[in-house]
């Protein structure tokens, strides 16, 4: 509790008299011997004759609350004191009656500006280091000297424990100390609020810089006013009330400043005048060409006007106008202005103020999760830390003080030094923390240019998380087909543009093709996105690649291939040029993981473009985008991250090559004979961290100590279970060949077996080097040490005086108390710090120097150990390659044992495909299932599929609507993926001729954004097909032709099959409703119909979908049947099948075709090709080969 002790005087002269409302009694009568003194009627107070003959002035007090008998009696004259604070009960040790603990100079009217708490541990860097201080022990005349004298426990509280978020967040503003210029304090008097006794440490207050001194004192919250004054009522005023304003007082007009407005109350752009017309670092202002939103400009007399920390903060927001700016700040990230404007709208953070700015903020502890937020919401987020803690700003202001002055030295910094950390965008994320999942995202820079009038790409892209980059370059077809596929594999998650130069088919398919969360960044030609030659001078002079034996920089073999490509340097540049912005290009480019990157491999892989990917659903399915029924989430079972991203690229490029297929087949049946390997591989790789991004992280120097435990503990992991994997080996598979490839990661992981303490990395999250390894960390620790032995010894001397009790306190900050009992007598010259109602704490000269001196070798230390930390992950960086190496081929033996689960997972019946090395292709699956729908559906309908060989290369489908015809195309599809890739197929037999490529045209889709119909998304493909297909490639069109009239689309329709089927030879589908087309090539050697069996009842129309594949063609298409059972109404049904029979174009042209074939009757198709040949022939170089084939079929068919 508070005691007060009595002083001489009452008050000292100078303070002013406050008046308060005219309604309010006098409260004399607390304070005078007699308790009935009479009132004047005006209810103002007049002195009394004591008073009058000792001439002194009378003073005001506003009583917090009455603590004896009377003050009921009392209470009926004295208006409350209007408080938002509630008025506590008092606590059982307080005796009944209390000293009256009276607010000096304050209005009734006013509340006490809350005091907050900002709880920061001790490294916190924002408050100024606290030196011991006692108070002053010269107290102003009038006033009561006040001893803390706690009753109870201490309890005091350091950084955020025990203060659960709500709180944090309430008592979440802080005075910086360390960030603006101490200047002297505005002399004043300040109200000694009474307050509830509670336990606190009797420190100094922190100094408070001019700005928010200002901001305090004006910006004081004010009690409303009473109900009372409210709601006065005045009959001869006609006129509404005004409220009295909140801040007003009746005293004399003073010379005060006017009141302040609150930051978070206004406008930034009404402190900022500037943000009202905004303009880019070139001066360009909103609606200009070439305005830049990512900057701002600041005219130079508006730094004038800033404060220290302003100017600091601005320095780097104008540079990143459009990233949300997280800046340290102690044990927190503020976000200032427009990004507080942001945090609060958007995530409801508490918006208050810092010096001139409104404000929000979050715990470093829960930046990530935050960070995680603003990402996903497509925020660029950009961190700022502090480069130096508070006491080691003192540290470095007194030795630049110490040192001789130099003529033209920069002045010293009066703020801590911040700079820019990192820019952390949704495509390049490197913490491990804030990655959504183990997919890789890329960040991708397009360069397009016209070679030949054909467009042609330099493309680069980048995995930041694991420091991989991809470079490609090619020259495309007028449809884009290569660089759709690029986009359609990667899937960026940002895009860096040059600036008007990429061509509208181009944004169209990056649009098309993208997510909504998709980042795209315009940069500007030449400056943002270089060209070829800046990029070769920026890479040549940047020490990107510096060898460790030799000063001279050697590029990584696949960058040295394309010095020479200027598209491809260009698009490479743009990127580096991107993430030095970021601050992310030398640790992920002095990695040297660099590769080219070919979208379609022809001739060594099963070539998928874009459009198949999408339309077989491989990676994400046509209902919500999501990777749920997908090819890919069927097939990937592998437990290591680093062997998920691979496996992507395997369903990605399927093999095509025969040997390299069986081999992975041999594998999969090897594993699957004996799971002894697999089950010890799963068992051992289960909780492998994600060592790819670990190495790349380690390599950046940006690590954490338990992570890099975890590194380690992975890598021995995987020597223990190769060793193991080793009783497997001895053959000439390629998991003997994966196994035999490993490197030896012994001898690389002896020398950190005994390097620093794991356990204390793990649990305390620091690298403590064994002695002996680290010098300076053992001559830093040494020195803590020797300070604290000595603060022992102390101890020991003040024990052997004050007795055994007498020990050593930490509160808060202020460590090393000397903890005395409380009727202790101890020297003038020590300073009380704390007490209690047992023991009293002090600091004295001498063990506050010893303190300070603990304070600065800590300081250091800590230096020392993140110098340490660097030194280690730089000696593992050593041999990064070998630990790359090791991942790799851990990675690759993880998608094997996934393709032999993957294989088992199946069922019965499946089996391994048999590839057969045929002039002609051939394709046949015996009772073929779809594997995607096996998990859901139990009575799937198998079915066979017979293409190419001693049958028919095309099968034209026929079959009534939703009787399964895209589904058989699908299905067999899928099932030629899984077989290149080296997986089980889900049927009794499977037998086929490697696929070089699988092109398809499904669905009905439109393109409404790009002007693009759906009849013209259907021709694009197809147009595509027919260019790119070849006699190996696997072709389905389903139902070609349905977005225009009936007579156009069964002339394209007829068109294209006989094309496809005559002059590609090519395997595959054609499904179709128009049924002539059966009729038209009835008598075609490599054309078979089929259809999807079906039981029609025509009287209820209702038609049974059996699913099943057989010779022939169908009936119909049962419109009217599907129609009824969706329940359209019967009239109307009647009504459409009258004009169906009746203007039904298709059916008349089968009726006419089969009259034609009653004589002599040879189709378009065959006529065409006789006169393709007979133009051929009268060219120079005579009859092709192919046209004589086509002559010969068209004459063996009549």
């Amino acid at each position: 509790m508070v005691k007060t002790e009595p002083s001489a005087t009452p008050a000292p002269p100078s303070l002013k008299k406050q008046a308060s409302s005219s309604k309010n009694g006098s409260i004399l009568s607390f304070f005078s011997k007699t308790a009935n003194s009479p009132q004047s009627a005006t209810g103002v107070w007049k002195p009394s004759s004591a008073m009058k003959e000792t001439g002194k002035t009378p003073v005001k007090f506003a009583v917090e609350k009455p603590a004896f008998k009377g003050a009921a009696k009392a209470k009926e004259n004295v208006t409350p004191v209007l408080s938002s604070d509630v008025i506590e009960p008092p606590s059982e040790d307080e005796e009944t009656l209390k000293p009256v603990t009276m607010v000096l100079g304050s209005s009734p009217s006013r509340k006490a500006k809350k005091v907050v708490t900002y709880a920061e541990t001790e490294d916190d860097d924002d408050e100024e280091v606290v030196k011991p201080a006692a108070r002053s022990t010269q107290k102003r005349r009038g006033q009561k000297k006040q001893v803390v004298d706690d009753d109870e426990e201490d309890t005091f509280i350091d950084g955020l424990d025990g203060i659960d978020d709500d709180e944090e967040m309430d008592n979440f503003i802080v005075e910086d100390d360390s960030d603006a210029p101490v200047r002297p304090a505005k002399k004043r008097k300040r109200p000694n609020v009474a307050q509830t006794p509670r336990k606190r440490s009797i420190v100094s207050p922190p100094r408070i810089s001019d700005e928010e001194d200002e901001d305090e004192d004006n910006g004081m919250d004010t009690g409303e006013p009473s109900t009372a004054q409210q709601w006065k009522y005045d009959p001869e005023n006609t006129h509404p009330l005004q409220p009295k304003p909140q801040n007003s007082l009746n005293t004399p007009t003073s010379n005060k400043k006017k009141y302040k407005q609150k930051a978070h109350t206004s406008e930034p752009e009404k402190r900022y005048p500037w943000l009202a017309s905004l303009q880019d670092l070139d001066r360009n202002p909103i609606g200009h060409a070439d305005y830049d939103p990512r900057t701002v400009y600041i005219p130079p007399n508006a730094f004038a006007g800033f404060s220290p920390f302003e100017k600091q903060y601005w320095e780097i927001k104008q540079k990143f106008f459009d990233t949300i700016v997280f800046f340290k700040k102690g044990k927190f990230y503020e976000l200032y202005e427009n990004d507080a404007t942001i945090g609060h709208q958007m995530f409801d953070l508490k918006l208050t103020d810092r010096v001139n700015m409104r404000m929000v903020g979050v715990p470093e502890s829960s930046l990530d999760q935050w960070a995680n937020q603003f990402v996903a919401k497509g925020f660029k987020i950009a961190r700022v830390d502090q480069c130096e803690s508070a006491l080691g700003k003192e540290m470095r202001e007194r030795e630049d003080s110490q040192g001789p002055p130099v003529k033209g030295a920069k002045k010293a910094d009066k703020i801590i030094r911040r700079e820019l950390a990192c820019v952390l965008t949704g495509g390049t994320l490197v913490e491990g923390s804030m990655l959504q999942g183990d997919m890789a995202t890329f960040c991708v820079a397009i360069k397009e240019s016209v070679i030949d009038d054909l467009p042609a790409f330099g493309v680069a892209f980048v995995d930041t998380s694991t420091g991989q980059f991809f470079l490609s370059d090619f020259v495309d077809d007028v449809d884009l087909t290569k660089f759709e596929t690029l986009v359609a594999q990667t899937r960026p998650q940002e895009l860096l543009i040059e600036k008007s130069c990429l061509s509208s088919k181009t944004l169209r398919i990056l649009k098309n093709n993208t997510n909504p969360t998709t980042i795209w960044n315009y940069l500007k030609p030449g400056k943002e996105f270089w060209d070829a030659d800046t990029t070769r001078r920026e890479l040549e002079c940047s020490g990107y690649f510096v060898s460790e034996d030799s000063e001279n920089e050697i590029w990584p073999e696949c960058l040295q291939q394309i010095r020479n490509n200027d598209l491809m340097m260009s698009g490479f540049g743009a990127l580096v040029q991107y993430l030095r912005n970021l601050k992310l290009e030398r640790n992920l480019l002095s990695q040297g993981n660099i590769a080219r990157y070919n979208p379609i491999q022809k001739g060594t892989t099963l070539v998928l473009d874009g459009q198949t990917l999408i339309n077989l659903e491989v990676f994400a399915n046509t209902h919500d985008g999501g990777s749920e029924g997908t090819l890919f989430t069927l097939l990937n079972r592998c437990i290591t991250p680093f062997g998920k991203r691979m496996f992507r690229q395997w369903v990605c490029h399927p093999l095509a090559d025969p040997v390299r297929i069986n081999e992975r087949l041999d594998a999969v049946d090897m594993l699957n004979a004996d799971r002894t390997l697999s089950d010890q591989f799963v068992g051992s790789m289960t909780r492998m961290p994600d060592l790819e991004r670990l190495i790349s992280r380690i390599h950046a120097g940006v690590c954490k100590p338990d992570d890099f435990v975890r590194v380690l503990d992975g890598f021995e992991q995987i020597e223990y279970t190769m060793s193991l994997l080793g009783a497997f080996g001895g053959g000439d598979g390629i998991v003997d060949r994966l196994i035999n490839a490993m490197p030896d990661l012994s001898r690389p992981l002896e020398w950190w077996k005994t390097a620093f303490d794991r356990e204390k990395a793990r649990e305390h999250k620091i690298l403590v080097p064994e002695r002996g390894i680290e010098e300076q960390f053992d001559d830093s620790h040494d020195a803590i040490e020797k300070v604290e032995e000595e603060l022992s010894a102390l101890l020991k001397q003040q024990q052997a005086e004050y007795g055994r009790t007498t020990v050593y306190k930490d509160i808060g900050k202020e460590v090393y108390q000397l903890e005395v009992l409380a009727k202790t007598k101890v020297p003038k010259e020590w300073k009380m710090m704390s007490s209690t109602k047992a023991v009293k704490r002090y600091y004295f000269p001498e063990l506050k120097e010893l303190v300070r001196d603990l304070q600065e070798a800590q300081e250091i230390h800590g230096q020392v150990v993140k110098q340490v930390a660097g030194r280690m992950y730089a000696k593992f960086d050593v041999d990064y390659k070998i630990w790359l190496a090791a991942v790799k081929v851990i990675a690759q033996l993880d998608c094997l044992i996934s393709l032999a689960a993957a294989s088992s997972a199946l069922g019965q019946p499946s089996c391994r495909p048999e590839f057969v090395d045929s002039e002609r292709s051939v394709m046949e699956f015996g009772e073929l299932r779809h594997p995607c729908v096996l998990p859901n559906v139990t009575d799937f309908i198998p079915n066979d599929v017979k293409l190419g060989g001693e049958s028919a290369n095309i099968n034209l489908l026929t079959g009534a609507n939703a009787a399964g015809k895209s589904t058989m195309l699908r299905m067999t599809c899928v099932a030629v993926i899984m077989a290149q890739i080296g997986c089980y197929v889900p049927c009794v037999s499977a037998k086929l001729t490697p696929v070089d490529r699988i092109m398809s045209r499904l669905g009905a889709n439109d393109n409404i954004f790009a002007a693009q119909s759906t009849f013209f998304v259907e021709l694009s493909e197809t147009k595509k097909i027919l260019s790119e297909a070849t006699p190996r490639s696997l072709v389905i069109l389903d139902e070609l032709g349905r977005g225009t009239s009936s007579y156009d689309g069964v002339a394209v329709a007829q068109a294209v099959l006989h094309h496809v089927a005559t002059h590609i030879g090519c395997i595959g589908f054609f499904a179709t409703h128009y049924h002539s087309l059966a009729t038209e090539f009835a008598g075609h050697p490599e054309i078979a119909p089929k259809r999807m069996k079906i039981h029609v009842d025509d009287e209820e129309r209702r038609v049974t979908f059996l699913y099943k594949l057989e010779v022939g063609v169908a009936e119909g298409s049962f419109g009217m049947h599907c129609a009824a059972m969706c329940g359209i109404p019967t009239k109307v049904i009647d009504r459409a099948e009258v004009a169906a029979k009746e203007w039904e174009h298709t059916s008349r042209l089968k009726e006419s075709l089969e009259k034609a074939r009653s004589g002599c009757y040879i189709p378009l198709g065959f006529q065409s090709d006789v006169s393709w040949m007979l133009r051929e022939t009268l060219g120079e170089d005579g009859v092709e080969a192919r046209a004589m084939e086509v002559l010969m079929m068209a004459i063996e068919s009549l």
